[in-house]
């Protein structure tokens, strides 16, 4: 897919915004709002300076900007491709599924695999169970407007209510948990990188040794009860997570 031949970039050359960043906020708008979906490859920087009567540097500098964004990709052989918004998380104790849902996005779930199993060591350590208990086993496929997103993991006591396949794939984990009584107070999480392997690459869409987000997370109830272990992997060029900084 190539950009449409009528996608207009209105550029007002007596701003005191400079031309390479109104260029950007174009094409960022125009990917936010689906005009220029994922995949949509770009024209090479000359023509596109030609189309929009900007000077090559000054277009060079706007894709510049979006690569910095994580909107657009520049790959060899390929050029330039649109990959999309990243999926932005504050660091809160919320769900990736309301999370999607209040930026106004529909997520949507495939239970890869929903099970009970015995616990393993770290599991029922990170749980605060007793060795070899038996507790839900959850794979599951995040994806967001067509694009694979995430695979994540979990597992939670049996306690925590009545969990099935067909809950999952229509709502989300926290929600479907907050319905039957148990509620998330707080959680301890880590946030890290990895590649992904042949199976992880399969899964999300994308090449074997692609960046990958990882997060392990064990959340808590008010009584400080561990109510679930997470062990997530995302798509590194879809999804990231923000913070704010304070001197105190």
């Amino acid at each position: 897919m190539a950009v449409p031949d009528d996608l207009q970039i209105d550029i007002d050359r007596g701003s005191p915004v400079p031309l390479y960043h109104q260029v950007a906020q174009a094409f960022e708008q125009a990917i936010r709002e689906g005009r220029l979906p994922p995949e949509t490859k770009l024209e090479n920087e000359i023509d596109l300076a030609k189309r929009y009567n900007i000077s090559r540097p000054t277009l060079r500098q706007a894709m510049d900007k979006l690569v910095r964004d994580g909107l657009v990709v520049r790959r060899r052989g390929v050029g330039t491709q649109v990959v999309g918004p990243r999926v932005r998380r504050s660091l809160k104790l919320s769900s990736l599924y309301n999370d999607l849902r209040d930026s106004g996005v529909q997520p949507t779930t495939s239970v890869l695999t929903f099970e009970t199993v015995v616990s393993a060591d770290e599991v029922a350590d990170r749980l605060g169970l007793p060795a070899e208990t038996e507790v839900y086993h959850l794979r599951r496929l995040r994806s967001i407007d067509g694009q694979r997103l995430g695979i994540m993991e979990n597992y939670l006591p049996l306690s925590v209510g009545t969990l099935t396949r067909e809950s999952l794939e229509q709502d989300g984990l926290y929600n479907v948990i907050r319905r039957q009584g148990t509620d998330f107070q707080m959680a301890h999480q880590t946030v890290g990188a990895t590649v992904a392997t042949a199976d992880q690459a399969e899964l999300l869409g994308v090449s074997p040794g692609s960046p990958l987000v990882t997060v392990q997370r064990t959340a808590l109830d008010s009584s400080g009860t561990a109510i679930e272990f997470g062990d997530h992997v995302y798509r590194a060029d879809l999804y990231s997570y923000e913070t704010t900084l304070m001197n105190r």
